[in-house]
């Protein structure tokens, strides 16, 4: 059992020891420490929160938790109880709220729950802000309010629709010529909000929806990742019902994946690469992803004269990396769709709308598309630490194995070789080293995987 502090939220599993597990007390303390972080960035005499979680079955009591914490500060909360990472970000925007928190250990299993922090943007915290509100925390000296000026709870549950409304408006979503598609979607929202959210804006655009796993029980009916691994149902259902093709969202819906209507899975790495052909087809600029993404969209990129920019994997990296290069288009290659015309966060409602206007307008079958972009094959694998492990020593020693090769160490080691590359990382989130490689088929990935594995492995022994 885990608690994980860092600078992107506090995850951890539910129950066990204070200060070892996501405790009643750690969620609390921490809760605590990000409201007095709020009310230090404006002095105002009123502050605003709003707060969102998934379908999560510690997603409720969480919550109560962290509200409350927040009313005992003064803070006013604005509560959307079951809903979305990205509506949570649109919400704090269209409130003009101080800041948001998503309870959501986004991929990770049911045991698994996090505190996502937003600043009054509506975005992730950088990692300044971040490790204040660890500091904060740690000092254990926060102050609460006097009975007179406690804060109030306000429920708000219309902000899926409010989200979906303003995707609608997007001119880039060509709502007409999705619906004279006459498409049939199977959705598979592994018993979270997404099955709430994705097919309200099905609906919305005029698609025939398939529901799979779409009752926000919390009961994740497989690994809530979006892997290929995890989705076999999925991709027996849209053969079987003849759709057109598949959706899939992690738990807080901002990741996408699709599956095409052979039951094939059309590659999480080229939802962003689809998505982003789409927009820079109608407005060429820039684009950005993280360094363990499919070079992919570099090529696609350049392809529409525009320039890649690789940031530090975070969406908080991408996002800044965005704005430094006035990027239109960008995101992770784990499926995540950032589109800065709507807001800066990964958004996996925008994701779909745009895919559907590209794939309605192309009219051509999900596989089609497929074809048009370069055949890139990615490995994503890992190494679970142990307290022993110097981390920093191992990642150094390779590093200087590979001297001669194209190296960044911007975030961790990543190696680009002619023919494919490996990148080298410790994880933010989980306990573990991660180790992506991309190259031009699945074994040539899977092979140079291995190799790093038995290096690391061999460096570590040493």
């Amino acid at each position: 059992m885990t608690l994980i502090k860092s600078i992107s939220g506090i995850r951890g599993t539910i129950g066990g020891s204070q200060g070892e597990n996501l405790t009643p007390i750690d969620a609390v303390k921490y809760a605590a420490a990000y409201g007095s972080w709020v009310k230090k960035q404006r002095q105002k005499e009123e502050y605003r929160v709003v707060v969102g979680r998934d379908a999560r079955i510690s997603g409720e009591m969480v919550q109560q938790l962290v509200m409350n914490t927040l009313v005992g500060m003064g803070i006013h909360v604005i509560d959307l109880n079951l809903s979305t990472t990205p509506t949570v970000e649109m919400a704090v925007m269209m409130e003009h709220a101080d800041g948001g928190i998503i309870l959501t250990a986004s991929h990770n299993p049911k045991q698994w729950n996090a505190l996502k922090l937003l600043n009054k943007d509506g975005e992730f915290l950088n990692a300044e802000a971040g490790q204040e509100i660890l500091n904060i925390a740690e000092a254990e000296n926060i102050n609460f309010s006097e009975v007179d000026d406690l804060g109030k709870i306000t429920t708000n549950d219309a902000y899926i629709d409010l989200h979906i409304d303003e995707i609608l408006e997007l001119p880039l979503v060509n709502t007409s010529a999705i619906k004279k598609a006459n498409l049939k979607v199977v959705v598979d929202g592994v018993n979270s909000t997404g099955g709430i959210a994705i097919p309200l804006l099905l609906k919305a655009l005029g698609v025939q929806t398939v529901e799979l796993f779409c009752e926000p029980t919390g009961e994740f009916p497989h690994n809530p990742e979006p892997l290929k691994e995890h989705l076999t149902d999925l991709m027996e259902k849209v053969v079987n019902e003849n759709a057109d093709f598949g959706i899939v969202v992690d738990p807080d819906v901002d990741r996408l994946a699709f599956v095409d209507e052979k039951g094939e899975m059309f590659g999480e790495e080229y939802t962003l690469v689809a998505v982003a052909d789409y927009v820079l087809q109608h407005n060429p600029g820039n684009t950005v992803s993280n360094m363990s993404s499919s070079r992919a969209l570099r090529d696609v990129t350049e392809k529409h004269n525009g320039t890649y920019t690789a940031s530090a994997v975070g969406e908080v990296n991408v996002v800044q990396k965005m704005k430094d290069t006035k990027a239109v288009i960008g995101g992770e290659g784990n499926g995540g769709i950032i589109y800065p015309e709507l807001h800066y966060g990964r958004d996996s409602l925008v994701g779909v709308a745009l895919f559907l206007s590209h794939l309605a307008e192309e009219k051509i079958s999900v596989s089609e598309l497929r074809t048009r972009y370069p055949s890139y094959y990615m490995s994503k694998k890992k190494i679970e630490l142990t307290p022993q492990l110097d981390v920093d020593k191992i990642l150094k020693s390779i590093e200087s194995k590979y001297a001669s090769e194209e190296i960044n160490t911007l975030d961790g080691v990543k190696i680009d070789f002619a023919e494919n590359w490996v990148h080298l990382r410790k994880s933010n989130t989980e306990p573990i080293i991660r180790i992506y490689t991309e190259g031009p088929s699945q074994k040539d990935a899977d092979t140079l995987a291995d190799r790093f594995i038995t290096e690391i492995k061999a460096v570590a022994e040493n």
